[in-house]
């Protein structure tokens, strides 16, 4: 058979598609967020320094002109990204590894009222970055010039509120989908398409206002879920549907009183391991931990500690216990993942709590921050030294990036050398 000109494009055409849909399957998609791999607060790092001079660490370098906010680094192999707030617009810049800027681009207004600032730390696939502001403000950005590609706004799209303090919140995004709380009694959750900002689906949810809770992905056999905070609920909806599976009522205030800033603040991303969801949700039900049915279709509580009641600080999972901070009591304290009884305490203040390398990093909201080791639930401080630059609040959490620990202390960032010698 003699084939035509145009049959033979035809066919080459058929084949360059086959071509591009059987490499674009092989590659493997790359993700930087929030709190580190899957959102855990667990850095895989190695050999790095297991006490501290008495003066801190070796400090590398530190930038003081990135704007007033709480939002912690997220790292690629080569960059860094972080946001800022300066003369009241959000900045986000590109910096390289040795605290050299590479690019900034103005994002529009920052939330201006109780602790301004910004608040959501990037998240990165790719090529393409994401992240929002206080005002309820989504972009989709060019990583490699700041270019912004779309953008969305959750009162203006989608008829969203904001809560007290702001939206706070590090998009999820799952394949084509990114997930956005936008509040409110329309569009409670929605996923839109991460290359066009299109709907795709929208969630009603309570009708409540969302809880400055970055979401957490649990993947399944059968199905994956989206697992976050809104107002006075844990949510857990259907990754590819939208559609809402179970819920926990966070139930310290009678609907009488839930008015904003009274119980509605729950800024802990849920951890998953084996079958169960743990959170703190100390503006909540507290400590909680929750068994996942295999299908994901409901959840049953096993244990509730009033005590554990971490409400910004973050949790990780060690072991057979879960550290956090208190907000009662402002210790740091440990809970048997199996029992749910309280383990451990120490007297060190309320902060953020991340790990690397078999040990515990802690930032205290007066600004010490420290290293501490946990054995079995117990914890002892080994080393800590004080965070004298920077502005206002010390509410951003540490990060640990190829052995250099990373803090944020308003409009400064700094990074000190924690490599093992």
């Amino acid at each position: 058979m003699i084939l035509t000109n145009t049959s033979k494009m035809k066919k080459n055409s058929i084949l360059f598609v086959l071509i591009l849909l059987l490499t674009s399957s092989s590659v493997t998609t790359r993700t930087f967020e929030w709190r580190g791999p899957d959102r855990t607060g667990i850095y895989k790092e190695s050999n790095l320094l297991k006490t501290w001079p008495a003066e801190g660490p070796k400090k590398l370098w530190s930038v003081n002109t990135i704007g007033n906010g709480f939002v912690s680094p997220v790292f690629t192999d080569e960059n860094f990204y972080v946001t800022g707030e300066v003369d009241s617009m959000e900045i986000l810049y590109s910096f390289n590894l040795k605290g050299e800027k590479q690019w900034q681009t103005t994002l529009g207004r920052e939330w201006m009222k109780s602790f301004p600032g910004s608040r959501s730390a990037p998240t990165i696939v790719d090529d393409l970055l994401y992240v929002g502001t206080g005002l309820g403000n989504l972009f989709c950005i060019d990583r490699s010039n700041g270019k912004i590609i779309w953008s969305k706004n959750l009162i203006s799209d989608f008829n969203g509120v904001l809560p007290l303090h702001g939206h706070s919140e590090s998009a999820l995004i799952l394949g084509e989908k990114i997930f956005w709380t936008t509040g409110g009694k329309d569009n409670n959750m929605v996923a839109l398409n991460r290359f066009n900002g299109n709907l795709i689906w929208s969630n009603k949810g309570f009708g409540e206002r969302s809880a400055y809770n970055s979401p957490k992905l649990i993947e399944l056999p059968s199905r994956k879920i989206v697992v976050t905070f809104s107002a006075y609920h844990l949510m857990g909806i259907d990754a590819a549907k939208g559609t809402l599976l179970w819920s926990q009522l966070q139930d310290n205030y009678p609907p009488e009183k839930r008015l904003p800033g009274y119980g509605d603040t729950h800024s802990n991303t849920v951890l998953y391991e084996k079958g169960f969801i743990y959170y703190a949700a100390g503006d909540g039900n507290c400590g909680v931990k929750l068994k996942l049915s295999d299908d994901g279709m409901k959840v049953t509580e096993l244990w509730r500690n009033k005590n554990f009641d971490s409400y910004m600080g973050g949790i990780v999972k060690m072991g057979d216990y879960l550290y956090g901070c208190g907000t009662v009591r402002p210790d740091l304290l440990s809970i048997n993942t199996t029992t749910g009884v309280l383990t451990d305490s120490l007297r060190v203040g309320t902060g953020a709590v991340i790990a690397a390398d078999n040990m515990l990093y802690y930032y205290t909201q007066k600004g010490d921050m420290m290293l501490l080791s946990y054995n079995q639930g117990k914890i002892k401080k080994v080393s800590s030294f004080r965070i004298i630059e920077g502005t206002l609040q010390h509410f951003s959490h540490p990060v640990i990036h190829q052995g250099v620990l990373y803090l944020r202390h308003g409009n400064t960032l700094m990074a000190f050398d924690i490599h093992g010698k």
